[in-house]
């Protein structure tokens, strides 16, 4: 009967893509209070994210979506997650990571979480190498 609330499922839009190609000046991590953010960018780990967000670029594109809708949707998928703290700059990126969970007004697009199959599902998490190892606890 437990949840759980995600945070930052953008990653602090590092998932938004905008940081591809760098910091640009007028992003979050161009600011002197996120020098911390800037440095994670720009890192050999922050290159490597970078890789995968590519490689997990044409997922997106078969399931009709966008990267930060993708992520939401996958941390959505997680039966233990209950909810996901968004957070957005304007209404456009509100409206685009709702995406997720509801079909747009114009049609263009249905919504991306009901296509979060297993098999997607585990191709991501191939992508990412980041599942956690679930011991079976048989004491229980």
């Amino acid at each position: 009967g437990v949840g759980a609330m995600t945070w930052s499922p953008l990653a602090c839009g590092i998932i938004s893509g905008k940081y591809g190609n760098g910091v640009p000046e007028s992003s979050r991590a161009a600011l002197k209070c996120y020098q911390w953010l800037k440095e994670k960018i720009v890192s050999e780990e922050g290159r490597k994210q970078q890789v995968k967000l590519k490689d997990l670029s044409p997922i997106a594109e078969r399931l009709g979506c966008t990267l930060p809708q993708l992520a939401v949707a996958w941390c959505l998928r997680n039966e233990g997650v209950s909810s996901v703290l968004l957070g957005s700059s304007n209404p456009e990126q509100l409206i685009e990571n709702l995406g997720a969970i509801q079909a747009s007004c114009d049609g263009t697009s249905a919504e991306v979480l009901p296509k979060m199959t297993s098999h997607i599902v585990n191709e991501i998490d191939n992508i990412l190498g980041n599942k956690p190892y679930s011991k079976k606890d048989y004491r229980s």
